[in-house]
């Protein structure tokens, strides 16, 4: 998954915590890369409770990790499952790697 606001994408971490923040925007998960977090416009949602945008998105529903507070996830299908936010481009990319590791031309 890249970074919701600049489209970065995640690398092989290093040993240890990952830099990569996560979040919550517009009901969904997202990941923040170290060079967008100090930004000012990251438009994360924040919690009901405490106001902190410290949020996870996971089985439907947003946790907040300060306070404990969690709510139904508000991006959701028909089924009530989640839905993806897929990035544009991403199965072009994908579809290139697979081209390239199966030696497709």
């Amino acid at each position: 998954m890249p970074c919701y606001r600049c489209g970065a994408r995640q690398t092989d971490p290093v040993r240890g915590a990952s830099p990569w923040l996560r979040g919550v925007s517009d009901g969904g998960q997202v990941l923040i890369c170290p060079d967008c977090q100090g930004a000012a416009d990251l438009r994360l949602d924040a919690c009901e409770t405490c106001g902190s945008t410290r949020l996870i998105c996971r089985l439907g529903e947003v946790e907040c990790r300060d306070c404990g507070a969690e709510r139904p996830a508000a991006r959701s299908t028909t089924s009530g499952v989640l839905a993806p936010a897929t990035p544009p481009g991403l199965s072009a990319e994908v579809e290139a790697a697979l081209n390239r590791v199966l030696g497709r031309n």
